[in-house]
């Protein structure tokens, strides 16, 4: 499952904007609000684990919010 599937498939209902942007170098960073929740570059050069991007946004929506179907 891609990045953006698994945050939409937890919070669509309370993400407003998510965009990819390209990088080079490998380069794989996930930011919200200006906040960098993964970077595979101080994760040992690995990609995220599945679930591992819902977890850590869950942590920076409002407390409650319940995930998307649930």
């Amino acid at each position: 499952m891609s990045a953006a599937s698994e945050l939409l498939g937890a919070y669509q209902h309370v993400i407003s904007e998510l965009r990819i942007v390209g990088g080079g170098g490998g380069v794989f960073d996930v930011t919200v609000d200006c906040e960098l929740i993964f970077s595979k570059h101080a994760s040992a050069d690995r990609f995220p684990e599945p679930d591992e991007l819902a977890r850590s946004l869950a942590g920076l929506v409002a407390p409650g919010t319940r995930r998307y179907g649930t």
